[in-house]
């Protein structure tokens, strides 16, 4: 029996998830990662954290396996996007926090380059919108804003790279500074067609292409872990970020199928085959993999605040002990009695791109309780996924006959059940909802042979549970209830826009 090792380091912990060849788990480990606010709208991690979490799920994982060293066949590195870190090539250690994906301090040079015509050229060359969310302004800021970074990097002293690279860097104790194209199509500084670093997107970010790390496919061996390191020494084989790892995790193989991955934010993509397809609505265009030689596209609409909105009411408001409650709490009464939650808390992603947004409830009245404030907060997850839906069904011009998911909060029934009906589509869960690391695991396996081909990984994640609409998209007016929530949402939606103005 071969094994599959698949590192998923997310956005609030890192995983670690043994597979054999069957596709089971034969041994999981998690551990959380702090978030760091230094400012409204500022969000770090440390980065040795990330690293450390990561290195301590690697090692349970494989302890609880029970599974030698020498039989694992290989690793995989899923990991949260966007996300950047600069090191020193010489000591390993962190030049500052990480910059997470969600952080929205360089909303104003975001700003500044849409103002100097710049968005055009950033769209056809990457697929991408000027935002904040994306890794290039990022990795400026770090470079302006530490103390001495500029001159450190143009000595050749500091090296960058978003959580994968930074993960594969330390993993194979320093000697492979690699990414892989998915997380390259997600920093705004590569050309998603010619699937390289972009010299005039560097210059205009003015970003050294020496600290960026070389690009490859999805499903390759990268290098060996170090032992010195890891305890144990395997071929690192496989990258991707989190989103694109679940799209394949999913068996979404074929152009057409879409996933929808509920995590701390929610992540649409829908697979449009071989060549990219431009966004008129607010979508954005990336690589969802390369196997051998050739790049798969995708369309994806990034909704901010998905999971994390049960963690807010969880954690900053103290209204529930935990997801459970929430879903209980929400069943308890038929809908929210006309409240809404728009989760602007750090902007509105796909497919309003506002980054002056701000999170708001609107429609209260006293009759409101807890319980309707739950359902409210499970519907302003759907309500997003739906708008990004309908986006991506006019973009790409296919219409969708089942919505696959994942995610942590795919495990609120009340969330799905609400999901299917708004949309019109059947909702699909797979048996095991860990489909970003098993698509980690997937991709890896590939890259050394315990599977041969696509073909061979049917069958690894069988579906699970599926949700039925109470009506059908495809051949069936929109009813009216559904159509009245979808205008008031919209309406609240327009209330939490332009907040910063």
């Amino acid at each position: 029996m071969k094994y599959i090792l698949a590192l998923d380091q997310g956005t609030t912990s890192s995983r670690a998830i043994l597979y054999d060849e069957t596709g089971r788990k034969r041994g999981q480990a998690a551990r959380p990662v702090t978030q760091i606010y230094p400012r409204p709208g500022w969000v770090e991690h440390d980065a040795e954290e990330i690293f450390e979490t990561q290195l301590a799920a690697l090692r349970l994982a494989v302890e609880q396996s029970g599974a030698a060293p020498c039989e694992i066949a290989a690793a995989g590195v899923a990991n949260q996007r966007e996300t950047v870190v600069l090191w020193d090539r010489h000591t390993g250690r962190p030049a500052g926090n990480a910059v997470v994906w969600q952080c929205r301090r360089t909303a104003d040079m975001c700003r500044e380059l849409e103002a100097g015509g710049h968005a055009r050229l950033i769209r056809q060359k990457t697929g991408l919108i000027i935002d904040a969310y994306f890794s290039a302004t990022k990795l400026r800021w770090l470079l302006d804003g530490i103390p001495g970074a500029r001159a450190a990097a143009a000595r050749g002293d500091l090296l960058a790279g978003t959580v994968d690279t930074w993960l594969i860097w330390k993993l194979t104790g320093g000697r492979v500074h690699v990414t892989d194209v998915t997380n390259a199509s997600r920093t705004m500084l590569f050309n998603i067609r010619t699937l390289s670093w972009d010299d005039e997107l560097l210059e205009l970010f003015d970003i050294p292409k020496a600290i960026l790390p070389e690009v490859r496919s999805c499903s390759e061996v990268y290098g060996l872990t170090d032992p010195l390191v890891c305890g144990l020494e395997i071929p690192l084989a496989a990258a991707a970020g989190d989103q694109h790892a679940a799209l394949f995790g999913q068996g979404c193989h074929t152009p057409g199928d879409t996933k929808n991955t509920y995590g701390t934010g929610c992540f649409l993509l829908q697979n449009t085959g071989g060549a990219p397809v431009e966004s008129g609505n607010g979508l954005l265009t990336t690589v969802a993999w390369s196997l051998n030689g050739a790049a798969v596209y995708a369309l994806e609409g990034s909704v901010f605040m998905g999971g994390a909105l049960i963690q807010w009411l969880r954690d900053e408001l103290g209204l529930i002990g935990g997801a459970p409650e929430c879903d209980r709490l929400a069943a308890e009464v038929a809908d929210s009695n006309g409240a809404y939650i728009v989760p602007a808390f750090v902007g509105l992603g796909a497919p309003h791109w506002d980054m002056g947004a701000r999170g708001v409830i609107a429609g209260l009245t006293r009759g409101i309780n807890k319980r309707h404030i739950c359902r409210a907060a499970l519907d302003a997850i759907a309500f997003q996924v739906n708008d990004v839906l309908d986006a991506m069904t006019r973009d790409s011009g296919i219409p969708i006959p089942v919505l696959r998911v994942d995610g942590g909060a795919s495990a609120s029934e009340p969330l799905l059940r609400f999901q299917a009906d708004l949309c019109g589509v059947p909702v699909e869960r797979p048996a095991d909802a860990e489909t970003t690391a098993m698509g980690a695991a997937m991709l890896a396996g590939l890259a050394v042979g315990v599977w041969p081909d696509i073909g061979s990984l049917k069958g690894l994640n069988p579906p699970g549970a599926r949700f039925a609409p109470e009506w059908s998209a495809g051949d069936a007016p929109v009813p009216e209830r559904v159509k009245t929530r979808l205008r008031e949402w919209r309406k609240a939606v327009e209330r939490s826009k332009n907040w910063l103005g």
